[in-house]
């Protein structure tokens, strides 16, 4: 694992890492317009301060991690708006800034009120979205790109060194739907070994990735890396984390990382929710996540700084989560 990995003291200290939960959808849920390709990224250009107090909502119902607003940001993206490249490298660096300056903020609060003694100074992750987010088609859920693996590599650089030179604390690279782009971003992370980063995909059922391939063959290939430091899933149905956590428990020594969504359906053709039969359960089964291996939980699509509020309290109060393992 990287010497450098900041998860460590988080992980050594509670045995569990609080991630946030759902970002865009709750600024929807919130008011926020994101009837456009640029979905969260729209909120970057029109209304930062949201984003901020969103960041800061989740710090305060007990995230240890906040992801960045950059999911669906892209130079290509953006220059479908008119953004020329340096004011969306820009943008890009603004995420994680918005991010880092809510972290900031809830620090001072928080030592100025003393409210948790045990809780240690958050983490920032820059949010590397899948290029399917980019395409806004669905096929960031299928991993149907049709695109060569050089071409896909040299997309997801310039992005990744925008997000970089703003120093996020590590990288989240998420909702990952086909085993090729988790290949070129490994690649891709093998050159920037000063940031740790972490790898999740989006799974369609408990034991393939949206493409349909093995998600064992995905937990084997964040072996391939010092820089990959935790691997897992997001984005994917609550009800099918358990048995792909244990199954990713046999094939890496990488801390396992869960942030399913609600349990709701997305209807990529219609561009709405759909309802599913496990949103009402979702802090509830966390417990079963952290038995089946996973040391990094949050939620993804449709969760709220409520849902993670309850996870906090579920799996890391305030007293020394390893004492209550022993």
């Amino acid at each position: 694992m990287n010497s450098g990995d900041p998860l460590e003291p988080f992980l050594a200290d509670q045995g569990v890492v609080i991630l946030d939960g759902a970002l865009a959808t709750e600024l929807e849920r919130r008011g926020s317009d994101l009837s456009d390709e640029l979905w969260s990224a729209r909120i970057l250009i029109e209304d930062p301060a949201s984003i901020g107090q969103l960041h800061l909502d989740y710090y305060e119902a007990g995230a240890d991690v906040a992801i960045s607003a950059s999911y669906q940001a892209s130079f290509e993206g953006l220059a479908r708006r008119g953004l020329s490249r340096a004011e969306s490298a820009a943008l890009l660096q603004s995420s994680v800034r918005i991010a880092q300056q809510a972290r900031d903020c809830f620090w001072e609060e928080l030592h100025d009120t003393v409210e948790d003694p045990n809780r240690k100074r958050p983490l920032v992750a820059a949010s590397v979205g899948s290029y399917g987010a980019y395409l806004a088609d669905g096929s960031e859920y299928r991993g149907d790109f049709n695109i060569a693996s050089h071409e896909l590599r040299e997309w997801h650089r310039p992005r990744l060194e925008a997000l970089l030179a703003a120093e996020p604390d590590l990288l989240a690279c998420e909702t990952i739907p086909c085993f090729q782009e988790g290949e070129v971003l490994a690649e891709l992370l093998d050159e920037y070994r000063h940031t740790p980063a972490w790898l999740s995909f989006s799974c369609r059922d408990g034991e393939e990735i949206s493409s349909g391939e093995s998600f064992v063959t995905c937990a084997e290939l964040a072996e391939s890396t010092s820089t990959i430091v935790a691997f897992g899933l997001n984005c994917t149905a609550p009800g099918f984390a358990e048995p792909l956590l244990r199954k990713a428990l046999e094939n890496t020594a990488r801390p396992l990382v869960c942030y399913p969504n609600s349990g709701e359906l997305w209807d990529a053709a219609a561009r709405t929710w759909m309802p599913g039969s496990e949103e009402d359960q979702f802090a509830g089964q966390a417990a079963s996540w952290l038995a089946a291996g996973a040391r990094l939980i949050g939620g993804c699509c449709r969760t709220s700084p409520e849902d993670i509020r309850a996870l906090r309290a579920l799996l890391a109060p305030s007293d020394d989560r390893k004492s209550l393992e022993r």
